[in-house]
């Protein structure tokens, strides 16, 4: 008597397995790979609580970035400022305006601080360290883009691993004079005096590319 399934299908029950385990492997494999800051942040631009425009503050009054972030010289990150700083200037600028309630708000309750929302984020396995970028010469706007230039900030660049090693592979292109580094604007490859310096040997810059640099 003949059986009634097919030699063939007793390789089936192995074939769906290995089927499943496949699909369910690229489907893991394009998860991780799309679903990081590259593809999901890059653009992203909240609303925030106060309307902050960095091109008036920055690009048209002068303001340099540590007077407000100025923790990024000597902070393993860089901090937004207290309601204080800001009211050095707005006690005075627009006193009254409604949009700076929240910062006059802040200001008279210091445990209420402005619910400001945060655009630049790595992943919590991710070390990086501002101090020692700025202060070897890697200026804001190789990761932040011309923020001197927003009205609102977004998430100019993407922050994958990739991004970071091509700058540890080749950092002295992106390096440049310390004082400017808040000159989102100056051009390195415009400065007679400063285009062809090594800064790399100049400074003993000493970049890793093994994982324990970034990951720990």
């Amino acid at each position: 008597m003949s059986d009634v399934f097919p030699r063939w299908t007793n390789r089936l029950p192995g074939q769906i397995i290995f089927g499943l385990l496949l699909i369910g492997g690229v489907v893991t494999a394009g998860l991780n790979y799309y679903f990081t800051p590259k593809y999901t942040r890059v653009g992203y631009q909240p609303t925030q609580p106060v309307p902050f425009s960095h091109s008036i503050h920055v690009k048209q009054l002068g303001l340099d970035c540590r007077y407000c972030h100025d923790g990024v010289e000597k902070s393993w990150y860089s901090n937004v400022p207290a309601a204080d700083t800001c009211m050095n200037c707005h006690s005075a600028v627009r006193a009254d305006d409604p949009k700076l309630e929240p910062v006059r708000a802040s200001y008279k309750d210091a445990n209420k601080p402005v619910e400001w929302v945060q655009i630049h984020k790595l992943p919590d396995y991710v070390y990086f360290n501002h101090s020692v970028h700025v202060n070897r010469g890697v200026s804001c706007v190789e990761c932040h883009g011309r923020v001197d230039e927003m009205d609102e900030v977004s998430h100019e660049k993407h922050f994958s691993m990739t991004f970071c090693l091509d700058c540890h592979r080749d950092p002295n292109k992106r390096l440049r004079p310390l004082d400017k580094i808040t000159d989102l604007a100056y051009e390195r490859s415009k400065d007679p005096t400063n285009k062809d310096r090594n800064f790399v040997k100049e400074w003993h810059v000493k970049t890793s590319e093994n994982c324990s640099a970034c990951h720990r």
